[in-house]
């Protein structure tokens, strides 16, 4: 935990960086800007991903230092390059087929969907990721790489590198690369992959090497005669990333529940995705993007003052999110665990407030208050008066106010009308 939490405090301003860079350039360039609130859903989605990965929020069945210890048949000489290299393709191939079959199976679309969730197509988006994988399942697809003697600390080290890899590409600023499009993944090929339009849908599904789409038939070049259509033929309609990611799980639930076939509960979890029992279709229809003039993009309409707030609270949530990073290894487990977990109840809080939900206001007023009694209680935030001097007592300040502005646009803005 400590370990991935340094190289997040790395990555994630970067991260930052390259979003605001990209915000300025289509701004001075293109003449677009992008939707604050967008990208704001966008954030809040990758900082509930981390925390749950930071924290250990998954039930682990078998860990890969486990199966190396007991699996390995080989040991590599210490300062081998070829370790790191054979870990980096085989991250790559597994990861095209797992990318598949998240798409292609109705119970693994669940594990996946955040990610296309947004309609819009940029480096914000690239930051949404689940948060349904409740077990580390997929380390079985590793005993592979323990196999053959691969160091824990190489799959450590390389693991975050292929998976940061596939950030700088979720852009539409960046057009077709020449002879790159026939071995990486090239924003181009990565806009295809995210559209919605039926020659695209279900293509490229390679996360570095283009080269596995082009061998295994899932291939699509983007047309310049179809323009890309970016999110999902059932829309997320929610700025909450969490409705987001078990939207889907409780769509088959509900499913399994109402279809009068004994057959049809079992088998819908392993349907092609989208797939759902003729008779629970009939009479539980839902919203499906069948044209893409249908698509309505999810536009609530948010006073200056809203967005304004919106933008000053996430960076907020940003900031004391860093700052758990910074102190892990200095704090306890426990302690860890609490403030990871304030910090997600903020998030479910502020996202519902941007949904305009009732419950949106009630949960970020209590979550607020928990933390103002939290840092009055313990007289400090996790050791930032140690950083800050009163950093408890602005943070309990800051609560407060957020607050009473909740319950302040409850009353100004949810009589507003979605656009």
């Amino acid at each position: 935990m400590n370990a991935y939490g340094n190289i997040l405090l790395i990555a994630m301003p970067g991260f930052l960086i390259l979003i605001l860079i990209e915000m300025i350039w289509g701004r001075w360039k293109h003449k677009e800007q992008q939707p604050v609130i967008d990208t704001i859903a966008s954030l809040s989605s990758g900082m509930t991903n981390i925390l749950k990965s930071t924290l250990g929020l998954t039930l682990v069945i078998v860990s890969y230092a486990f199966l190396q210890e007991h699996l390995h048949l080989m040991e590599w000489a210490k300062g081998s390059i070829w370790p790191y290299i054979i870990v980096f393709v085989f991250l790559d191939f597994t990861g095209y087929w797992s990318h598949r079959l998240q798409h292609r199976v109705n119970f693994f679309w669940s594990h996946h969907l955040v990610h296309h969730s947004s309609e819009e197509f940029n480096l914000p988006c690239a930051l949404r990721q689940q948060i349904t994988v409740m077990t580390n399942v997929y380390t079985l697809m590793l005993i592979p790489m323990a196999l053959i003697g691969i160091p824990v600390e190489v799959l450590a080290l390389v693991g975050p590198i292929h998976l940061f890899s596939q950030f700088w590409y979720h852009t539409r600023y960046i057009g077709k690369l020449g002879f790159l499009e026939y071995l990486l993944v090239t924003p181009s090929a990565h806009r295809v992959h995210h559209a919605m339009n039926d020659i695209y849908m279900d293509k490229n599904y390679s996360q570095i090497f283009i080269i596995w789409d082009r061998m295994f038939g899932t291939y699509q070049e983007e047309l310049e005669t179809e323009p890309c259509v970016y999110g999902m033929r059932r829309p997320a309609q929610t700025w909450n990333p969490y409705i987001i990611n078990f939207k889907h799980w409780y769509t088959l639930a509900a499913d399994a529940w109402h279809t009068e076939k004994i057959g049809d509960k079992f088998r819908l979890w392993f349907m092609p995705t989208g797939w759902r029992p003729a008779d629970v279709m009939e009479k539980y229809p839902l919203f499906t993007v069948e044209k893409m003039s249908d698509l309505k993009k999810y536009n609530p309409v948010y006073s200056n003052w809203f967005r304004a707030f919106s933008v000053t609270h996430m960076s907020v949530i940003f900031l004391l999110l860093c700052f758990l990073f910074f102190r892990f290894g200095e704090i306890t487990k426990t302690e860890a665990l609490i403030n990871g977990m304030l910090l997600l109840l903020a998030i479910f809080g502020f996202t519902s407030l941007l949904d305009k939900k009732q419950y949106g206001v009630a949960s970020l007023v209590l979550v607020s208050i928990g933390i103002v009694a939290y840092s009055i209680s313990k007289g400090d935030w996790f050791g930032l008066n140690s950083f800050l001097p009163l950093g408890s007592v602005i943070v309990a300040i800051y609560f407060a106010l957020t607050a009473i502005a909740a319950t302040w646009f409850y009353k100004s803005e949810f009589s507003v009308s979605a656009a």
